[in-house]
C-alpha cells in the first residue's frame, strides 16, 4: 500500500497548481481594458442577435412601399413649441420622388412606445409572438432608414447579425475540429501519414484564399435557399481554415509527444486516439483559444464577401454582406449613405473587437507572463 500516500499528495499538488494558474490568467486579462471592452461589445452584439425578433420593430423582409430610401430618423423628446412629449419621431412626407427626398411634418408626431404589438415572428417552431421591444402604435418608425425596397435597415441589421455572427462561430468550430484532429494525428503518427496530411494542407495554403473561396462556392448552385447557402458557406469556410491550424498543431504535437507523461500513457496501454485527445491536444489549448479569436473575423468577412458579390445569402434574407452589397453604386454612396454606414460599422466593430480580444488572450496565456505571475 505504499503507492497510495505518494499518489495522493501529487494529485493534490497538481490540483493546487491549476487553480492559481487559472486565476492568474483571469487577473492578467482583467488588467487589459481593451480586451475587456471588446469582450463586452461582443457579448452585447451576440445578445442583440439572439433577441433580434424581439428588438427589431419589423421583420427582415417587411416592406414599406411608401418609404423607399427613407433617411434615418432622430428621436425627439420636446416638440417644436418646446413642450415635453416623451420619445417620438416626426412623421415624414415625400417631397421629391425623383431624388427620394423626405421632409419632416412638424405638425404630426409619431410617439414611440415600449412593448408594442406588431408583426408576428417565431422564436422557435411552434413558439410565436407579436410583441416587440419598441415601436410606433400609429405610424411608422425607421431609425436607421430604409433600403431601396422600403425595408427597415435597423431590423435587417439585427436579423443579419444572426447570420454574419453565427456563421463565423459555426465555421470556426468545424475548422478547429478538423485542424486539431488532422494536426494531432499527423504530429503523433509521423511518417508517410504525416507527409500526406501536411502536403494536403500545403496545397490548400498555396491557393489564395480569395480564389479558393470563390471556386468552392461555384460548386454549389446559385439558386440554393438561404438556409442551405448558410450551411454551404460554413462548409466552405471550414475547408479553407483548417489547413493553417493543422500545421501549427502538428508542430506542437510533435514536440509534446516526447514528454514523459505521454510515454507513461502509452506504457499503460492507452491507444493512439486516446493519447492524442486526452493527453496531447489539451496542452495546445492556449494556441487554440488565440487562434479561435483570430480566425472568427476572417470567417465573418468571408461571408460578407460572398454575400456582397451576390453568391452568398440572398434576399429577402438579411446578412451584413448583402446589406453592404446594396451600397455599391455611386448614387447610394453620395445620396443614401446610411445603407453603407450601418452594416459597415457593425462589421468594423465586430472585427476590431475579436482582434482586441485575441490580443488580450494571447498576452494572458503567454507562458512567460504566467511564470512571472506564479513567482510573485
Amino acid at each position: 500500500m505504499p503507492e497510495t500516500p505518494e499518489r495522493e499528495p501529487r494529485d493534490r499538488g497538481r490540483a493546487g497548481a491549476t487553480a492559481p494558474g487559472s486565476r492568474s490568467i483571469l487577473s492578467r486579462l482583467s488588467n487589459r481594458p481593451p480586451a475587456l471592452a471588446a469582450a463586452f461589445a461582443l457579448a452585447v452584439m451576440y445578445a442583440l442577435a439572439a433577441a433580434a425578433p424581439l428588438i427589431a420593430p419589423y421583420g427582415p423582409a417587411s416592406m414599406d412601399r411608401d418609404r423607399f430610401y427613407h433617411p434615418t430618423q432622430r428621436i425627439h423628446g420636446f416638440d417644436a413649441p418646446g413642450g415635453w412629449r416623451g420619445p417620438f419621431v416626426y412623421a415624414t412626407t415625400l417631397a421629391d420622388s425623383s431624388e427620394w427626398r423626405y421632409a419632416e411634418d412638424r405638425a404630426r408626431v409619431v410617439p414611440l412606445r415600449l412593448w408594442v404589438r406588431g408583426e408576428r415572428y417565431a422564436w422557435a417552431p411552434g413558439l410565436r409572438s407579436n410583441v416587440h421591444l419598441f415601436g410606433a402604435r400609429a405610424g411608422t418608425i425607421h431609425l436607421l432608414g430604409t433600403d431601396p425596397f422600403g425595408r427597415d435597415v435597423l431590423s435587417r441589421l439585427l436579423y443579419g447579425a444572426r447570420v454574419s455572427l453565427t456563421v463565423g462561430l459555426a465555421g470556426l468550430v468545424v475548422s478547429l475540429t478538423l485542424g486539431l484532429l488532422i494536426g494531432g494525428v499527423a504530429g503523433y503518427a509521423g511518417g508517410w501519414l504525416d507527409a500526406l496530411l501536411m502536403r494536403i494542407s500545403d496545397l490548400l495554403l498555396s491557393v489564395p484564399a480569395l480564389y479558393l473561396l470563390i471556386a468552392l462556392r461555384s460548386v454549389f448552385p446559385v439558386s440554393l435557399p438561404s438556409d442551405q447557402v448558410y450551411f454551404a458557406i460554413v462548409l466552405i469556410l471550414a475547408v479553407i481554415g483548417w489547413a493553417g491550424i493543422a500545421r501549427v498543431v502538428r508542430g506542437m504535437v510533435s514536440s509534446i509527444r516526447r514528454a514523459d507523461y505521454v510515454a507513461a500513457a502509452e506504457a499503460l496501454g492507452a491507444g493512439p486516439l486516446r493519447v492524442v485527445t486526452r493527453h496531447i491536444l489539451p496542452n495546445t489549448l492556449s494556441f487554440v483559444i488565440v487562434a479561435a479569436t483570430a480566425a472568427v473575423p476572417g470567417y465573418i468577412l468571408g461571408e460578407v464577401f460572398l454575400s456582397f458579390l451576390g453568391v452568398g445569402v440572398q434576399g429577402p434574407a438579411a446578412s451584413w454582406g448583402n446589406m453592404l452589397g446594396q451600397a455599391r453604386s455611386l448614387r447610394v454612396l453620395t445620396s443614401f449613405p446610411w445603407l453603407l454606414l450601418a452594416p459597415a460599422t457593425a462589421i468594423f466593430v465586430t472585427v476590431m473587437a475579436f482582434n482586441l480580444l485575441g490580443d488580450g488572450l494571447r498576452d494572458a496565456l503567454d507562458p512567460r507572463g504566467l511564470e512571472k505571475s506564479g513567482n510573485r
